[in-house]
């Protein structure tokens, strides 16, 4: 990829944006649209349909008559996987303008954004599309008398909801698994960050994707989410977000038709040093990165860096350096690190959680202040607290930002301790090159994926989802097609 390339894009006019509704776009019903802000400069970028509940009735009838129609429902497995491998063929054949569209829209590094939004949307069709023709019904134990067969069946309409961090990868890791699954599909994007996914739409469609099969209604969480959370006509609801949107959606759920829900909520992931790991260096730079990329962007992020104490100062000092070493700034610049924040709203809440550090008695070691504000774009220097004890609000609460916690600790009883005292049991990491040590550390910390030896990266392969609040839902891997299948029992008496 060619910086040439990229800057021919970084200017290109986007026009305003339509819902996506039974294969093709059309305005709000009330013609209502709201003003898209570029983090990169501040400035306008485009319109966005303001969709409303009246929107989501007409989306999710689209997609139940798609269904009861069978053109997707009631294809083969087979049909379906060769749409599926067309969609990959075209997100890889627009790689480039649907990656920096999403930087435009939300801020993400395009070196990052080019692997985890097209590349891995394209990677997701192929897995799942894969997997179509591979779910098998059950032949139950029964005696010779009776026939015991368990069906693996489509739940209906699902209904999607996505944030603003990598809405095409997260969407992808929910879209493609129902679609194969042989549902309908209803999506609604975050407010500052829906363009990507209306592309994928339209690119579904152009793959062949029978018309309302996939719908994307934008618009406000408050309007179009509680719309869609409450709809009786939606069977199966797969959320990724804020614990508080995910509380709402299971109230949502229970004043309705009792629509199953999935939620991965968010994280406060502990990574854990101990004087052992195998390479201090690395582990440092693995761990800056691991909560500065995407400016901390990112669920999974290793926001609590639990250092063991004989290691401590030399290890805060290695990962401070790095963070002041992070090259922050135009996210369409292949040699940035960290890009921007995708809102003025969330580099806000970002900053009030330093200020609240600070009163609280941590230690501000690197950063923590708005940067580039010549741009007119909403950027934040990587930033690292240290002393911050299990009491302060920044070891309990998520930013979401570039913002690192570290705590020291004295033995494994008291990293376990200290790692688990939290809500939250997303993600979290392990250095060590004590082999038993790494496999307790596994069964010992409460969180739906631990690293050992590195932090983030793993694949399709593998499922992603967490404990406690942090949701009960998993992506990736074939259990993720469990959310969207119903299983239907026939006995037959032989």
């Amino acid at each position: 990829m060619k910086q040439e390339q990229i800057d021919k894009l970084r200017g290109v006019p986007v026009p305003e944006q339509a819902l996506f509704i039974a294969g093709g776009r059309r305005p709000a019903i009330r013609g209502g649209s709201r003003e898209v802000v570029s983090p990169l400069d501040g400035a306008a970028l485009t319109r966005l349909a303001e969709g409303e509940a009246a929107d989501v009735d007409i989306a999710v009838s689209a997609a139940r008559a798609a269904f009861d129609k069978g053109g997707w429902s009631k294809a083969s497995p087979g049909e379906r996987k060769k749409v599926m491998h067309r969609i990959a063929d075209l997100i890889e054949g627009n790689a480039l303008e649907i990656a920096v569209l999403g930087v435009r829209d939300n801020g993400t590094e395009i070196s990052m954004a080019l692997k985890a939004e097209p590349g891995s949307a394209a990677n997701t069709f192929r897995y799942y599309a894969e997997l179509a023709d591979k779910i098998y019904g059950e032949i139950a134990p029964t005696p010779d008398s009776v026939l015991g067969l368990v069906h693996h069946e489509p739940v209906g309409v699902v209904g999607v909801i996505v944030p603003w961090n990598f809405p095409l990868m997260i969407g992808a890791w929910k879209i493609a698994p129902a679609l194969a699954a042989g549902n309908s599909v209803v999506v609604k994007p975050a407010e500052v960050a829906s363009l990507s996914l209306l592309r994928l739409a339209e690119l579904c469609s152009e793959a062949g994707l029978p018309d309302g099969v996939l719908n994307v209604v934008t618009g406000q969480g408050s309007v179009v989410g509680e719309a869609i959370g409450l709809h009786p006509d939606i069977d199966v609801l797969a959320f990724t977000g804020s614990g508080g949107v995910g509380r709402r959606l299971l109230e949502y759920s229970a004043r309705s038709n009792l629509k199953r829900v999935y939620l991965e909520l968010g994280g406060k992931s502990p990574n854990i040093v101990f004087a052992d790991a195998p390479d201090l260096d690395q582990a440092a730079k693995t761990a800056a990165y691991g909560i500065f990329r995407n400016s901390g962007q990112v669920c999974v992020a290793g926001s609590r860096l639990l250092v063991e104490r004989s290691i401590h100062k030399e290890f805060s000092e290695k990962v401070s350096a790095i963070a002041g070493t992070i090259k922050v700034g135009d996210p369409l610049d292949l040699t940035t690190e960290a890009g921007a924040i995708a809102s003025e709203d969330q580099l806000k809440k970002n900053l009030e959680h330093v200020a609240r550090a600070q009163a609280q008695g941590a230690e501000l070691r690197a950063g923590g202040n708005r940067i580039l504000q010549a741009t007119g774009g909403y950027f934040m220097s990587p930033t690292v607290f240290d002393g911050v004890t299990l009491e302060m609000t920044l070891f309990r609460e998520e930013v979401f930002g570039p913002v690192l916690a570290i705590t020291p600790f004295e033995d494994e009883a008291d990293a376990i301790r200290i790692a688990n005292s939290t809500a939250y049991g997303l993600a979290s990491g392990v250095w060590t090159a004590n082999l038993s040590r790494a496999h307790r550390m596994v069964r010992a910390i409460r969180a739906g994926v631990v690293h050992v030896n590195t932090y983030g990266g793993s694949d399709i392969t593998v499922p992603l989802g967490g404990v406690g609040q942090s949701g009960n839902g998993h992506d990736k891997s074939p259990h993720a097609l469990d959310k969207y299948l119903n299983l239907k029992t026939a006995w037959v008496q032989l």
